[in-house]
């Protein structure tokens, strides 16, 4: 085993278009599916070294904590428990390993906890990476986030979608079509891309945390249950995203921010209550003051997290209006592809 300090990066994603529909089957059973979102500058961080302890050392600089547990802790009881609270995904990805003592890991999210932003599943993919290099092993991408995916599942105890995962191990800007047991990745980046969508979203934290997966649940049953508004709305979604794959194509990115506006409208319509009665209020200020300001909700099911659409001279305004409301933007740059 090699002694040597890693510590490995991974964005955590903005998504644009598309959430939802990156639940398995869903995601092939409604026509002409894609999910897109981008790496941000905003990044999961892992750094491993080693120690001589008879167990792990868990230091987390979001809840600053260090937790350490023996290896006579990871056990199968502990592990389908709460024995290790906040710590039990990243266990769980240890575990995957048989690793289990003389290290210590600092893991640092990268995003606000609850934000919509898939931190957490970030992370996962991230402490993945940073475990394989530790050990000096080989690292496959899709196998990364095939295993994550799986474990996230298990730790949440319901169907988790897999769009996460691919901003902090490709960069870039991704189109990500479903085809039969896998995912077909489409790098959509240029330049004149980054610069539209940072130039027309700004990232919002409303400082109010949200669980998305457990939306996600409800979605899923309602969906498969033929909950008629439900399946309608999703089918709206998967055509807004498959337009907008067709804007990037055709270069025609004035397009694509409207879209994403549209696809936030469609979402609020799907989910009662995805907006907080805060940023619902937000909302109507923006639309009272110009049509053209659009909001989209961060995560399947509604985030801390939101994007607001706007020309790129609008910047100003929305400062001062975010200020009002005791939010904050979180500046971020589009990543370049890995």
């Amino acid at each position: 085993m090699s002694k040597q300090t890693v510590t490995v990066e991974g964005s955590v994603r903005v998504d644009l278009l598309g959430g939802t529909l990156d639940l398995v089957p869903i995601n092939l059973i409604l026509p002409n599916v894609v999910t897109l979102n981008l790496a941000t500058s905003l990044k999961a961080k892992v750094t491993i070294s080693s120690i001589d302890f008879d167990g792990v050392e868990i230091v987390s600089k979001d809840y600053n904590t260090t937790d350490k547990f023996k290896s006579s802790d990871f056990t199968a009881e502990n592990l389908q428990k709460s024995f290790f609270g906040n710590l039990t995904f990243v266990v769980h990805i240890l575990n995957l390993f048989g690793l289990s003592k003389g290290i210590r890991m600092e893991l640092e999210s990268g995003s606000p906890p609850g934000a919509g932003l898939g931190g957490s599943s970030a992370m996962g993919v991230t402490c993945y990476s940073a475990i394989k290099k530790y050990l000096g092993k080989s690292f496959d991408r899709i196998e990364a986030i095939q295993k994550v995916n799986a474990i996230e599942a298990l730790i949440i105890d319901c169907p988790a979608g897999y769009q996460d995962y691919y901003p902090a191990l490709f960069g870039g800007v991704l189109g990500l079509i479903p085809k039969p047991g896998s995912v077909h990745v489409e790098q959509l980046y240029t330049e004149e891309l980054k610069n539209a969508l940072e130039n027309n979203i700004t990232l919002v934290y409303s400082g109010e945390t949200r669980n998305s997966g457990i939306n996600n649940w409800e979605v899923y049953k309602a969906f498969f249950n033929k909950e008629a508004h439900v399946r309608e709305g999703l089918a709206e979604i998967a055509k807004l995203s498959h337009r907008a794959l067709h804007a990037i194509h055709e270069k025609k990115y004035a397009e694509l921010i409207p879209l994403i506006a549209a696809e936030g409208e469609e979402r609020r319509k799907l989910f009662p209550g995805i907006l907080t009665p805060n940023m619902n209020q937000l909302h109507m200020v923006l639309k009272d003051q110009s049509q053209h300001f659009g909001m989209k909700i961060c995560g399947a099911g509604g985030g801390g997290c939101f994007l607001i659409t706007h020309h790129s001279d609008d910047r100003e305004y929305i400062d001062q209006l975010l200020g009002k409301f005791q939010m904050k933007r979180l500046p971020f740059n589009v990543e370049k592809p890995l």
